[in-house]
């Protein structure tokens, strides 16, 4: 069997650190998180191993199970003793070489691995009603243990740490979702259950991950490739030293005529950045060497896992994160695919991020349960929308322990999964949604209408809030103004508490389905808009020329609109229409603000109403600020625009001569206090500013960004509407 020992410099290693005043082999020795009131997992090989002097005989008995083992040459030992049943009375592990080791209190029972950042550390005596849930505490035979943070450049193999018995004298300090897991195992089983925590707050996956698990996933083949050049031995590492030992040699021979003769040498060659070894405990392996590694190969029934907070901006990129961290524990660990549960974070106020963001991270969560023997707890109805850590640990370590009761301890007629979105169906103006796993029948909590649901189509411009019924599986969406729904998306917002839930009261996780109509026929632009310019602004000069220019043609028109298209690898695909009453009458002063236009404004603009890809820039009824000139301009905020800055370029700058200079087309929403669009000192081309939404930049109107050559594709068009055209919404 692979057990984690490490070849003799490790593990020296982690003697000298662990145990600074004793021989390295003078006893025999067990890993340190072998200790007395240990749980054992039941109906598994059990792997015992340890440290002994080379050739020594260990012998290792346990219940009447024993086995004997001579120490290798790098003085290690292993045994497996046989299966063994549950056993509530106290066993005791003998380890016997030249000396002998009684470990006391020892069950066998369950054992599950607790894993994750500040919600898996978060403590019963931290958790709703914490007084009375430590004083009823007295359970025996649960037991806990908890890893120290302790962060390592290099895999650790052992990891010192005392169990503890469950008693209202030290149950507050245990991990509450497991804690609350485990007592409900512990009740419907009548078996011990122990504990292993090794969480850290704040943390994010990727220390968590072993490098094998990197090395299978291709789209973190990044992070691979940065642990192997970091890792001594490996042929990236060995052969960037190389390189660098040999430019230095070069170097001290080129120093030394240098110095000879009295001449100039240019520094140094600098010590590469990918073999310095990773410094933070939230760095790639870090976590895992130093917290994981140490347990790898102890039998467990399998890991619960609440993290994700802090890498909740990432999308379904975390998806090929946790395939990561899953896959490679349990190729580590060489028991199978062990069970792996899961908590999706809870809806909370991220800020000024836009709430989409966390949908998303929802639905990288829930994809997780690709993998086999997975599961996911769902917890939207037990938020604290202004806390990232929801006290009720109660209900999340009741729904983790349904999900192990169903699939892991034959209890198959639990309902442990949350109802999950399992087809849709557009009939007319109506879209239906039918979902599986509902107990029954879905239902709301407060007996009203099922909240959070939105719809989308032809015309509709953006998602609309959809009234909504139930029919037993099914629910019923429509929406005024959409005539013929595309899609739904539900609770897809990082603050929303959804009141739809299935039979037995499992909420349902967010989602979304069916095909979002592209950006044009959302907006129906040409059934109210005439189009007057297109441009290709990968053709930007000094004197503009269009694709399209029918500014002769047009006659009377009383709304002007504007469409950018942008696409890049960073942003992906953008698209922002923006229309607002016209600000003049002359067609020629509404594209680009070349000097030749004479366009020069610098006022606020009425009826603006925003489209967008971009979610936060969907408005309506906001007030507007155009700045078209083709000058330079400046921060200050001469003309007082509300809320803007004078000491940074944003939505309140003013113009300054040369009048035929860098140039600035900005529309603006005030009221937000967010550039909508900017087209800047277009004469450079390819350096020239263009942005969708505020700039992440120094200056919010992506003044001096030069990043237009970083899109692939961007495009502009020009519209009106024609005082005589009635819109047809």
């Amino acid at each position: 069997m692979n057990l984690p020992l490490k070849p003799m410099s490790a593990v020296l290693l982690a003697l000298l650190i662990h145990f600074p005043q004793t021989s390295a082999f003078a006893d025999v020795r067990l890993p340190g998180f072998f200790g007395n009131h240990m749980v054992m997992q039941r109906n598994a090989d059990l792997r015992i191993w340890g440290w002994c002097d080379p050739g020594e005989l260990v012998h290792v008995s346990l219940n009447g199970s024993q086995s004997s083992t001579k120490g290798t040459s790098e003085g290690t030992w292993r045994v497996t003793l046989p299966p063994m049943k549950a056993s509530s009375q106290p066993l005791t592990l003998r380890v016997e070489g030249k000396n002998k080791i009684e470990i006391t209190d020892v069950l066998v029972g369950e054992v599950w691995l607790c894993s994750g950042q500040s919600n898996m550390e978060w403590t019963v005596a931290a958790s709703t009603n914490a007084t009375a849930e430590i004083a009823a505490a007295d359970f025996p035979m649960i037991r806990h243990l908890k890893i120290e943070h302790r962060p390592s450049t290099v895999p650790l193999d052992d990891v010192a740490a005392p169990w503890t018995v469950c008693s209202p004298t030290v149950a507050g300090s245990y991990t509450a979702a497991g804690y609350f897991m485990a007592r409900e195992l512990h009740k419907q089983l009548g078996v011990p259950v122990g504990l292993i925590n090794s969480s850290w707050g704040g943390t994010r996956v990727e220390p968590w991950t072993a490098p094998t698990g990197f090395k299978e996933v291709p789209a973190l083949g990044g992070i691979y490739s940065s642990v192997l050049g970091r890792t001594p031995g490996t042929s990236e590492y060995q052969n960037t030293l190389s390189d660098f030992i040999k430019a230095n040699e070069a170097w001290n021979e080129q120093a030394k005529d240098s110095l000879a003769g009295n001449l100039p040498v240019v520094p140094s060659p600098a010590y590469p950045e990918s073999l310095k070894p990773f410094q933070s405990h939230q760095d790639p392996t870090m976590l895992y060497n130093g917290m994981i590694h140490a347990l790898v190969g102890y039998p467990i029934r399998g890991a619960i896992w609440y993290q994700g907070e802090s890498n909740h901006t990432e999308g379904m990129l975390y998806f090929e994160k946790k395939k990561a961290l899953i896959n490679g524990w349990r190729k580590l660990w060489n028991q199978g695919e062990f069970p792996f549960y899961f908590v999706q974070i809870a809806p909370f106020q991220y800020g000024n991020e836009d709430g989409t963001i966390l949908a998303q991270f929802w639905e990288a969560q829930a994809a997780v349960q690709q993998l086999a023997k997975t599961g996911m707890v769902v917890i939207n109805d037990i938020a604290t929308l202004q806390d990232i850590h929801p006290p009720n640990k109660q209900d999340v370590g009741k729904r983790l322990a349904m999900l192990a009761l169903k699939n892991d301890y034959g209890m198959t007629k639990i309902i442990a999964n949350s109802p999950e979105f399992e087809s849709f169906k557009a009939a007319g103006d109506k879209f239906m949604v039918t979902f599986k796993n509902t107990a029954g029948g879905l239902k709301t909590r407060d007996g009203k209408a099922p909240s959070h649901f939105e719809i989308i189509g032809p015309g509709s411009r953006t998602f609309v809030p959809a009234s909504a019924s139930i029919d037993g599986d099914t629910v019923t969406l429509s929406a005024e103004g959409v005539t013929t729904p595309a899609a739904f998306r539900f609770a897809w917002d990082k603050l929303a508490e959804p009141n739809l839930m299935g039979g037995t009261g499992l909420p349902v996780g967010a989602c979304r389905g069916g095909k979002v109509p592209d950006f044009l026929s959302l907006i129906e632009v040409d059934q109210d808009y005439e189009l007057v310019y297109e441009l290709d602004l990968g053709k930007l000069k000094k004197t503009v020329e269009y694709s399209i220019d029918r500014s002769g043609t047009v006659s009377e028109f009383d709304r002007i609109a504007y469409l950018l298209e942008l696409e890049s690898d960073n942003l992906g695909s953008q698209k922002l229409f923006v229309s607002m009453d016209a600000f003049t009458d002359d067609p020629g002063k509404i594209g680009i603000p070349q000097y030749s236009a004479d366009a020069f404004f610098q006022q606020p603009v009425q009826g603006v109403e925003c489209y967008s890809t971009v979610p936060s820039l969907n408005l309506q009824g906001v007030q507007g600020n155009i700045e078209f000139w083709s000058g330079n301009y400046a921060t200050q905020n001469s003309t007082d625009v509300p809320g803007a800055s004078g000491t940074i370029y944003d939505f309140g700058d003013s113009m300054s001569e040369p009048l035929d200079g860098y140039g600035s087309m900005q529309i603006h929403d005030t009221t937000g206090k967010q550039t909508l669009f900017a087209i800047n000192h277009w004469g450079v081309g390819g350096n020239a500013d263009i942005g969708i939404g505020n700039s992440s930049g120094s200056h919010r109107d992506w003044t001096f960004s030069s990043n237009a050559k970083s899109y692939s594709k961007k495009t502009l068009k020009v519209y009106v509407r024609l005082a005589e055209k009635e819109p047809k919404r």
